[in-house]
């Protein structure tokens, strides 16, 4: 059982964010998504403080300011502004839907890495690209989404597609800094930089007071309350123990499954509809992704 302990962590990372997807889309029909990334950020951010203490983890690094910097915007463009554009698809598209776009997360990262850091990509990993993509366009057939109207499809699509491109941004341009960052610390920097990039979302919004409101108002929804102690919290402290314990590629691998058990979750909880073409897209997208990741080793 030791010996497993890094995969059981990282598939329960997965069921975890599954779980508040979930969430997130039942308080999204009461919360603004700017005032929802807001919240769950801040949460997230109060609960690593006390974690980091217990852990002897240092809150402050003696590094140069740049290196602060690099983080806070890595923090800003992929959480801040990625979370915010993944909740308004889910709200557009609903959880199984999104659950297909997210199928996208892993070759973006691979992709952005292979443009702006030189990596090389597998054979394979070309193969799963094109079944991502495949699975993304067959999803978006008339058929696939009967009960979502075209607009709010390309609109909910498109936010998502961009949502993945920033958290890939966001990924990449600390990846070279990684190996050498406690993670921790990354983590609560990332989020410091969030916090930032939502308050001046805020300052500048027109109808900031309709977000207040809705983050006042949303606070103490326990679906919100909920959805991010488990989704920025929970997720992400057995997400770490997955990538300590186990191979970075299976790791992945198997947060990679977030995506299905969105898709069935949604069908279970959110009574949202199972098609052939969403199944089948889901399962390509799976696939496509698994060899994307896979194809590192």
């Amino acid at each position: 059982m030791h010996d497993l302990f890094g995969e059981i962590c990282s598939l329960s990372s997965a069921v975890l964010w599954a779980i508040a997807v979930i969430l997130f889309k039942k308080s999204g029909e009461r919360i603004h998504p700017v005032a929802l990334n807001l919240f769950k950020t801040v949460m997230a951010f109060g609960l690593y403080i006390p974690t980091m203490l217990a852990l002897g983890e240092k809150i402050f690094l003696p590094v140069p300011g740049k290196e602060y910097a690099l983080f806070i915007v890595s923090g800003m463009i992929g959480i801040g502004l990625a979370d915010v554009l993944f909740f308004l698809s889910l709200n557009k598209l609903g959880a199984g839907l999104n659950a297909v776009i997210g199928c996208l997360y892993s070759p973006t990262i691979i992709a952005l890495s292979v443009i702006f850091l030189g990596e090389k990509m597998a054979p394979v990993q070309y193969v799963g690209v094109a079944l991502v993509v495949g699975a993304v366009l067959f999803v978006s057939t008339p058929k696939s989404r009967p009960a979502i109207s075209p607009e709010d499809f390309w609109t909910g699509a498109l936010f998502g597609v961009l949502s993945m491109i920033f958290v890939g941004i966001g990924i990449v341009m600390i990846k070279p800094k990684l190996d050498s960052t406690p993670v921790l610390w990354a983590i609560e920097t990332r989020l410091f930089g969030a916090i930032l990039s939502m308050l001046f979302v805020l300052f500048i919004f027109p109808d900031r007071r309709k977000i207040i409101k809705s983050l006042l108002e949303g606070a103490m929804d326990i679906y919100t309350i909920a959805g991010s102690f488990v989704g920025n919290y929970l997720s992400l402290v057995v997400w770490l123990a997955g990538v300590k314990y186990t191979l970075a590629s299976i790791s992945a691998a198997l947060n990679q499954t977030s995506n299905l058990f969105v898709f069935v979750f949604a069908a279970i909880f959110l009574k949202e509809k199972i098609t052939a073409g969403r199944a089948g897209s889901i399962i390509l997208g799976i696939i496509g992704a698994l060899l994307v990741i896979l194809g590192t080793r």
